[in-house]
């Protein structure tokens, strides 16, 4: 069973889910414009939250205008901390290289995801232990790794 969180809003429209089981909820433009190909703008949507300490927010493109439209954002997940009281803004971008898109007020933008989250202590120190992954990163583990026997079947490791 999932655990819920009360969230206090003040909002123009308050997001929902869509779906039960939905993890995000949906956020809506509070205000009209149209994005250019290649332009962005910082939309409002008219929400402010206050959550409780140890639980943080994440707002997330919306898979349907990504795929049909091209609209994304640009730094996603946009991170809404539990002491922030201002109005949430959504960075949207119209990837689209030829058609403008055109919101008005109460589509819907993006989506939320508020989660639990954990507060690191840093400790410094001179080496790190080791890993199976060690230090490697982006592309390492190839392309189509086979999981059980560890062994790419690309025929090389990009």
């Amino acid at each position: 069973m999932a655990e819920s969180v009360e969230v206090l809003i003040t909002a123009s429209i308050l997001p929902s889910y869509a779906h039960p089981g939905d993890a995000g909820a949906d956020l809506h433009s509070a205000q009209a414009l149209v994005l250019a190909p290649g332009e962005r703008a910082l939309v409002g949507t008219g929400v402010s939250i206050a959550l409780p300490d140890g639980f943080a927010a994440f707002v997330v493109p919306r898979s349907g205008l990504a795929f049909k439209h091209g609209i994304t954002i640009v730094n996603a997940p946009g991170t809404v901390d539990a002491g922030y009281r201002g109005e949430i803004k959504v960075t949207l971008l119209n990837t689209d290289q030829t058609s403008p898109y055109a919101i008005a007020v109460g589509d819907r933008i993006a989506q939320i995801i508020i989660m639990p989250v954990s507060r690191a202590t840093f400790i410094p120190v001179d080496r790190l232990p080791g890993s199976q992954r060690g230090e490697g990163g982006f592309g390492s583990t190839g392309l189509n790794r086979h999981i059980s026997t560890g062994t790419s079947t690309s025929g090389d490791n990009q």
